[in-house]
């Protein structure tokens, strides 16, 4: 069932209010199986309010706004649904008593242009607003189905949980859709792609799949239509288990998992603690760890070693090290690695050097060039790096690059 999202408001079109509305209720129209074909943002204009309702109404089913609600001069919304639908707006007693329960609820007291917000369009039917003044509106209009809903966040997200996809799934027959995303780290997206092809030209035609590269991780995204749900889950879950037996070490997670929380949770179930010692990210790994509550238990502590004194003098690396082969050099970061393994006494280690730019580099070691090395109670792995020319990506990049190869050596251990 194809549904478009208008969003009405000169706030968003300025950039001074994030249009977070249309993401969420694409998230929740596709999970009940409504097809979003466009979002469209509108100014508060009367024209071009009709006008981006007369372009949605040839494509969509359902037409869903939100915005120009409120009691100010400049919410003209309600007055503009009137005359698209060619109707009046008239008192309504029950949108008022909802305006009078909030009022009294909260000690104010009801002026007149509080009183107008009970004033709905004749052919409409009103949608309770538990949250708020502002009634959202159903019209019909030849078979399409137009909502027109406040912009306020928490009183839209409660009228379509509560009323609106229930209504409209009573009304439409809907396909059921799953979304998996697979969260690989390891390979660029073009990288990926040669690696999994065959898999990718083989997936069955109601299952398409989407890249999603961001610094440091690239997510597949695989969405699956179908008559019912179970079937087409166990469908999806084959595909995924094909993928896997393709790149098992590239895949970390699935949907929301994030590299820190994996990390933490093989070190908590094994016991284990863990420490860092950060030059180029400044910090960042550590931030990342940190994020996650409980981390106490496994993480232990860091040093900041941005300078070559503090890499020498609190831990342990060998000046002649640092004079030889650089800060950024294998053995640098092993001997980063080592010194605050032993130094905060745990049984892992990250350490990372780099040239995070965008200064610093050379033809040798260009901006981008990073040493990771992951001291383990058996070892040290050391790999190197190029990841680019952006700074905030570089950090980026390492931090989730030093992550993985922890969780590849907590689990090589396991094995």
């Amino acid at each position: 069932m194809q549904t478009e999202i208008i969003s009405i408001g000169d706030e968003i079109l300025i950039g001074q209010v994030v249009n977070t509305n249309a993401a969420w209720m694409s998230q929740e129209l596709n999970k009940a199986g409504f097809e979003v074909i466009r979002i469209t943002t509108v100014s508060d204009k009367k024209n071009d309010i009709i006008s981006s309702l007369n372009d949605a109404q040839k494509r969509a089913n359902v037409i869903l706004l939100t915005g120009g609600l409120g009691p100010t001069k400049d919410d003209i919304t309600k007055e503009t649904l009137c005359e698209y639908f060619n109707t009046e707006l008239v008192f309504n007693e029950k949108a008022f008593k909802q305006v009078e329960n909030i009022f009294y609820a909260r000690g104010f007291k009801i002026t007149e242009i509080n009183r107008q917000q009970a004033e709905l369009p004749k052919s409409c039917t009103p949608i309770a607003n538990p949250n708020g003044t502002a009634s959202g509106m159903l019209f019909d209009k030849n078979g399409k189905i137009f909502i027109s809903m406040p912009g306020v966040p928490f009183e839209m997200k409660t009228m379509m949980t509560e009323s609106i996809i229930p209504k409209l799934k009573k009304q439409f027959h809907t396909p059921a859709i799953i979304h998996k995303t697979i969260l690989t780290q390891g390979k660029g997206e073009s990288f990926l792609s040669e690696i999994i092809s065959d898999w990718e030209n083989k997936l069955p035609e109601n299952i398409k799949l989407a890249y999603l590269p961001q610094p440091g991780i690239v997510r597949l995204r695989l969405s699956a239509r179908g008559e019912k749900y179970k079937p087409l889950n166990k469908q999806l879950e084959l595909e995924i288990k094909k993928l896997h037996n393709i790149i098992p070490k590239l895949i970390f997670g699935y949907d929301n998992d994030n590299l820190e929380t994996i990390v933490g949770g093989l070190l908590k179930k094994n016991n284990k603690t863990l420490s860092t010692a950060e030059s180029c990210t400044g910090g960042y790994i550590s931030h990342l760890i940190t994020s996650i509550s409980g981390s106490s238990d496994y993480y232990s502590g860091s040093i900041i070693s941005y300078s070559n004194e503090i890499k020498e003098n609190i831990l342990g690396v060998s000046k002649q090290s640092i004079i030889e082969h650089g800060a950024v050099s294998k053995e640098v970061v092993t001997q980063m690695a080592v010194g605050v393994k032993n130094k905060i006494n745990t049984d892992y280690s990250i350490a990372v050097s780099g040239i995070a730019g965008p200064l610093g580099g050379s033809e040798e070691k260009p901006v981008g060039t990073i040493w990771i090395a992951i001291a383990t109670p058996e070892k040290v792995v050391a790999k190197k790096f190029l990841f680019g020319e952006h700074r905030g990506r570089n950090i980026r990049k390492t931090a989730l690059m030093a992550l993985d190869m922890l969780r590849k050596e907590l689990l090589a251990e396991k094995e």
